[in-house]
């Protein structure tokens, strides 16, 4: 059973179990009301005919007597010790009559049947002539009580089906309504399956309900799946094509060594440097391909609280004698100055600006390192040839190169600003990079102080 037929029919059976115990309430609490009514009226007539029936016995034959106050729909009846009863009934009820004669001593009200038709009987203690406790008995018909209800029990039966006719029409709409969504995003999915393209629900109204959200929920996330996707695929276009240059390289020079190593030393020292660099070339590039590949909750971030200053003393002492390249850092920040941060990560993130600075300039490489407001920041300035205007917006991109064969001399792929983005968002970092095309770059660094 699909989910609309559901939705119908369990709103359906619902709403006419709701409507069946409020019909069955209703016709309970009325017909108590017409009973509790019916006995509170004979239980006063039979008050003001005991009365009446006292001052006459004796004086009024019983039968005469009984007669006066036989009502037209029932039957009266004085009852002796003995259980010799004295009975006079209405034309219409001369059935009752042949009701055993029982003798009551108390009060008595309760109602009783007879050939399927209802009578309310009452017996009150009478006193007789002879000094003895007779039963005045009254038994009445119950038929117009029996008739009201009968008439209530025919009006709610009428009002219950009349009922269910816009509950089964509203039923059949709102289960329409609320399953048109998710029969809308089913056959979106099911398009998308078949076609292998991404699709999205068109959505219709201003509503805001979950409905509404759920449908934006989905064309949301087959956004974030399509740009995903794509880039993948740019991604995996890419890689496949940085990955194929070196490896081109490497089996160009091996086979050289293979034909002419040998008898050339030149040319196999060439060949070896060669397939040396691409080697690295490609391992940088791997490595930093699976760190870009991670997720952020991936990165383990452990942060701990580290004095700035002589953190960014250490960083340019260990890149500048790794490089042999001169580093000059000047520090505006006051002494035991400290941050909440990770040191590996933080240091990788300053290496990959280092880099770059030392691949693209040969002039000394400065930093320096400051405070605004509530941030540390840390800037690595280079007088290389810069990055054009239109570029700089893209120079986070994977694979993004503002100058192809500059970058491949140096041994670039494109990935260390990436993997810097990346860095830098799991630290919870800002960085910019600022440049002016011949005059050279500036990256900087923006870190919050707790």
């Amino acid at each position: 059973m699909n989910l609309r037929k559901k939705i119908y029919l369990y709103t359906t059976v619902l709403f006419a179990v709701m409507l069946l115990i409020m019909n069955f309430t209703v016709y309970a609490v009325f017909s108590k009301l017409i009973y509790e009514n019916e006995q509170a009226s004979i239980s006063n007539e039979m008050a003001n005919m005991t009365k009446i029936a006292q001052r006459s016995i004796g004086k009024v034959p019983e039968r005469e007597l009984l007669r006066a106050f036989v009502p037209s729909n029932g039957m009266v009846r004085l009852v002796h010790p003995d259980k010799k009863a004295v009975t006079s009934t209405s034309p219409d009820e001369k059935e009752l009559s042949k009701i055993p004669a029982e003798y009551f001593t108390k009060e008595v009200i309760k109602t009783m049947e007879l050939d399927k038709r209802v009578y309310m009987f009452a017996s009150a203690p009478v006193i007789l002539p002879d000094g003895e406790i007779g039963s005045f008995q009254l038994t009445r018909s119950m038929e117009s009580a029996e008739g009201i209800l009968k008439t209530l029990r025919f009006v709610l039966g009428i009002v219950t089906v009349v009922a269910m006719i816009p509950v089964l029409i509203s039923s059949a709409f709102l289960s329409k309504f609320i399953t048109k969504p998710v029969a809308t995003m089913t056959a979106t999915m099911k398009e998308i399956k078949n076609s292998g393209q991404f699709k999205r629900i068109e959505m219709e109204g201003e509503s805001q309900d979950e409905l509404h959200q759920m449908g934006e929920t989905f064309n949301h996330m087959i956004d974030l799946l399509e740009s995903n996707y794509e880039k993948q695929k740019l991604f995996i276009s890419n890689a496949s094509h940085e990955l194929k240059n070196p490896l081109t390289v490497i089996e160009s020079y091996s086979s050289l060594l293979k034909r002419r190593g040998l008898q050339e030393p030149d040319l196999f020292n060439e060949s070896i440097e060669a397939i040396h660099s691409e080697a690295l070339r490609m391992k940088e590039m791997t490595e930093q391909l699976l760190l870009l590949a991670q997720h952020d909750n991936h990165w383990m971030i452990d942060l701990k609280m580290m004095d700035i200053n002589r953190f960014l003393s250490q960083v340019v002492r260990t890149y500048g004698d790794a490089f042999k390249r001169t580093v000059h850092l000047e520090s505006a920040l006051p002494e035991n100055t400290s941050i909440q941060s990770d040191e590996n990560k933080l240091k990788q993130l300053l290496f990959i600006f280092l880099d770059n600075a030392r691949k693209y300039s040969e002039e000394a490489i400065k930093v320096t390192a400051g405070k605004e407001e509530h941030n540390v920041y840390i800037r690595i300035e280079d007088r290389g040839m810069g990055i054009p205007v239109k570029d700089l917006p893209r120079v986070f991109d994977r694979f993004y190169r503002v100058d192809e064969a500059r970058n491949r001399k140096t041994g670039g792929s494109g990935l260390g600003l990436s993997l810097a983005k990346e860095i830098a968002d799991a630290l919870g970092v800002e960085i910019r990079l600022e440049s002016t095309e011949g005059a050279g770059t500036t990256a900087s660094i923006k870190i919050k102080v707790t």
